[in-house]
């Protein structure tokens, strides 16, 4: 009963109309060659495969989920996921963004993003398959040996094998500093490792011949804390000296979790024991490897969010406008039907919007960012470079946390849209609430990202980061600001921006006496400053579309309404928000024996 048509036209407007990528991949001798042709392309066939090859398992491989042989330990990925892998090798995928030096194409990332945008929305948990090993490849490719990079590079870049990420333990999560697994070195260079993992997403599976684990561990002489932790590469099956696969390595599952959601995708319980592996840039340095692929997640997750919040709004706008219910308060719409379709009715619209409100401006802010990512990596000019690196730093948390809190959101207004029918699984819409829940939770927490926003990123730095995404803010409101018909947009923007220089300096001078006030107004903050980037996304939408609003495409009357009813209905969150951070750490002062 679902459906999914990939938002091409949107993807379109964001990329050549918003931000015009073609012209920023000329100053990047590495991308000069791609064109607008080319994207579109990309976009087109990329739609394709994520509308008619994996969504339609979606519904299928939620019910069915993964199978565990306690026998072997191999694990079964549902019917058809291993057809549609099989499929996406052979169309060069997995290649999108890799360095042709290792067998890759070359494109940019933010290609590849939009690439994997549809891919969520067609079907998260099979996504979720390939999308790991990019994190692998990206830590291997920083900080790998030249014989691991000419090991597993080359087949991760084709898709011939997938990767992980594996950090949880059974008694520790975020906090890694308190992890247990044991690394011994060998005569030979390797090290023999031995510990447990959890909650390993693509763990185990039959879709490819091996699977390469990045494993953080504990040398003997390690120190305690966070600062004594090696990253380890840990191949499924060893890898001979001609490439080919040797013997079975000492790592396998125990045990599969069952998930409240993206029951498609194995959720593991690793064991090692006397499992070989090679290390990973320096020893006792394991954390700043592993963050290459941490912070490439982070993204990812909300890119997640993003496609979940996209395919729930697609479908509960066709059932809103399909469903008979009632007739509007107004007076009938539908005289000839015996009601009308509940998309007459204010609330359902209020719901519909927005989930298109936040699909569209987390899509902006989503590539504006992931631009910045691409002049950080390969961009000539070193203070570029730098610029580009403090944005994408800035702007991770905000898109991990912020983009997956409001999926939640929308996914649930787009259930509520269906009524009964959302909460049945035969509909789809209670997978994509299921599915959004865990975005919110992994690769860090939501609160561990609006801490590190806080702590790290603003205060950590003086505000020096903030102050960049300020005066530019500040810069488009001044622009902007003898615009008669940009005031809508301009003048809420410009209030949000003073309030959050104050409000910054407020938490600021508060944590000075407590640092605990970081921990009392951090997740608020976050949604103030998110709210802050895509009020500033949306005026820079709406003020394109206002420039093309007489062209006769009706796309641009939708965006202008969209950008309208974010800054009259969304935005003014911030005001209660800003309230309760500025509360602080008062009201939460109650004696644990109370609780």
């Amino acid at each position: 009963m679902p459906q999914y048509n990939p938002p091409v036209r949107d993807m379109q407007f964001v990329l050549h109309e918003l931000f015009d990528v073609a012209s920023e991949f000329k100053q990047i001798p590495a991308f000069a060659e791609v064109d607008v042709d080319t994207i579109n392309a990309v976009l087109e066939e990329g739609g394709k495969f994520a509308s008619q090859v994996i969504f339609p398992i979606n519904l299928s491989g939620d019910a069915e989920g993964c199978t565990l042989d306690k026998t072997t330990h191999e694990v079964s990925a549902p019917k058809g996921f291993k057809e549609a892998y099989k499929q996406y090798v052979e169309g060069g995928w997995p290649a999108l963004s890799c360095d042709p030096a290792y067998g890759g194409q070359g494109l940019p990332h933010t290609v590849n993003q939009c690439l994997y945008e549809m891919l969520n929305s067609g079907n998260q948990a099979w996504t979720m398959y390939p999308g790991l090993s990019h994190g692998a490849y990206e830590a291997l490719h920083a900080h790998g040996t030249d014989e691991q990079k000419q090991t597993y590079l080359p087949k991760l870049t084709s898709g011939e094998w997938t990767g992980t990420m594996c950090l949880t333990e059974p008694h520790c999560g975020t906090d890694l500093g308190l992890l247990r697994t044991k690394a011994e070195p060998q005569a030979d260079g390797s090290y023999k490792i031995t510990g447990a993992k959890i909650f390993i997403s693509a763990g185990e599976h039959d879709m490819v011949d091996n699977i390469i684990h990045l494993v953080l561990a504990r040398l003997p002489d390690a120190p305690v804390g966070s600062k004594g932790i090696s990253l380890f590469v840990v191949p499924k099956f060893m890898v001979n000296a001609d490439g080919s696969l040797g013997e079975r390595n000492g790592i396998y599952c125990a045990g599969l979790e069952h998930k409240m959601g993206i029951h498609g995708n194995a959720t593991a319980q690793l064991v090692l024991e006397n499992a070989v592996g090679t290390l990973v840039g320096q020893p006792n340095k394991g954390l700043q490897a592993m963050f290459v692929m941490m912070n490439a997640a982070r993204l990812g997750v909300g890119n997640q969010s993003l496609g979940l919040t996209e395919v729930a709004y697609q479908n509960a706008v066709a059932y809103a406008k399909d469903r008979l219910q009632m007739r509007a308060l107004s007076g009938p719409k539908a005289p000839d039907k015996p009601a009308d379709p509940i998309i007459v009715h204010p609330d359902v619209r209020k719901m519909l919007l927005t989930a298109r409100a936040y699909a569209e401006g987390a899509r902006a802010l989503a590539t504006y960012t992931v631009v910045q990512l691409d002049k950080e990596l390969h961009h000539p000019d070193e203070a570029v470079r730098a610029e580009a690196a403090d944005a994408v730093a800035l702007l991770t948390p905000i898109i991990k946390a912020f983009i997956t809190d409001n999926a939640w959101i929308a996914t649930s207004h787009c259930m509520q849209v269906y009524g009964g029918h959302g909460f049945i699984h035969e509909w789809g819409m209670e997978q994509y609430v299921r599915d959004a829940r865990i975005n919110m939770i992994y690769e860090g927490t939501n609160t561990v990202q609006s801490l590190d926003l806080l702590g790290r990123k603003i205060l950590g730095d003086n505000g020096k980061k903030m102050k960049k995404l300020g005066k530019m803010v500040a810069q488009f409101v001044e622009d902007e600001g003898i615009s008669e018909e940009m005031q809508e947009f301009v003048n809420p923007l410009a209030d949000l921006g003073e309030k959050v220089t104050k409000l910054t300096m407020e938490v600021g001078m508060k944590a000075m006496g407590n640092a605990d006030e970081v921990g009392a107004a951090a997740v608020d903050y976050l949604r103030v400053v998110g709210h802050l980037v895509f009020a500033y996304m949306w005026a820079r939408m709406a003020k394109v579309a206002l420039e093309r609003q007489n062209s006769g495409d009706p796309f641009y009357k939708a965006k202008l309404i969209t950008a309208r009813f974010y800054f009259a209905k969304l935005l003014p969150e911030t005001a209660s928000l800003i309230r309760t951070c500025r509360a602080g750490l008062a009201p939460l002062e109650m004696d644990e024996a109370l609780f």
